[in-house]
């Protein structure tokens, strides 16, 4: 569970978010909003990436403020741009470096990057270069690298905006299947079609907080 009681962010002169309050629950949370709404700003104060000026964020029950490494333990983060994540050279490599910290025995860590390149459908290309792989393969070795960790919730970034209609159908269905709860930052409106919330933020502010249909409607109103 997310909630966020009263929260402003200020960056420098700009307010960037004004007032949120929600507790987040469900299992598909959709965000929406016109460029510079504030949307990234609220993906990343749900494991601590940005911290509030004022307000409370709490995430599984721990305060942000005073917590953020314990709750980015439980909590992955998928940047818009694949290639931001992808540090190593093959696909492999690259989901294991995942789990250098956790200090596992050799033979987990090899059954656990199958596992997960598998469920993704990536294990053809476990020995493949990582950034010679498409666009989608790209983003589906961004996932894997964050759910090799097992997190409780899932946050992303704009998951499908550098990718093309073939590439963003893919992602979504890998993203249907996932048990975690998970929240989507986003442009690709039929992305949310089918999920359980949707946001719609505006100048700082949540203006909508409602099923798909009726938030989607809301903010086509307002980019109307």
């Amino acid at each position: 569970m997310i909630e966020l009681a009263d929260v402003h962010v200020r960056l420098g002169e700009r307010e960037v978010l004004r007032g949120v309050t929600a507790t987040l629950t469900e299992r598909r949370i959709g965000v929406i909003g016109a460029n510079g709404s504030g949307k990234s700003t609220l993906a990343r104060l749900f494991n601590g990436l940005a911290l509030p000026t004022s307000g409370a964020v709490t995430v599984l029950g721990h305060d942000t403020r005073r917590h953020a490494a314990r709750i980015r333990r439980r909590v992955g983060f998928l940047f818009t741009d694949p290639d931001a994540q992808i540090v190593m050279p093959t696909v492999a490599e690259d989901v294991a470096f995942s789990l250098r910290r956790h200090k596992l025995p050799a033979e987990e860590v090899r059954a656990r990057v199958a596992a997960v390149l598998e469920r993704h459908g990536l294990a053809g290309h476990a020995d493949h270069p990582a950034h010679q792989l498409s666009g989608g393969q790209k983003q589906l070795l961004a996932l894997c690298s964050v759910l090799v960790l097992e997190p409780e919730i899932l946050i992303m970034d704009e998951p499908t905006t550098l990718l093309d209609l073939r590439h963003s159908r893919l992602v979504a269905e890998h993203l249907r299947a996932l048990p975690q709860q998970v929240v989507v930052v986003t442009h690709d409106l039929p992305l949310l079609a089918d999920f359980d919330r949707v946001l719609v933020l505006d100048e700082g502010r949540v203006v909508a907080d409602a099923p798909p249909d009726e938030a989607i409607g809301h903010y086509r109103g307002l980019m109307a």
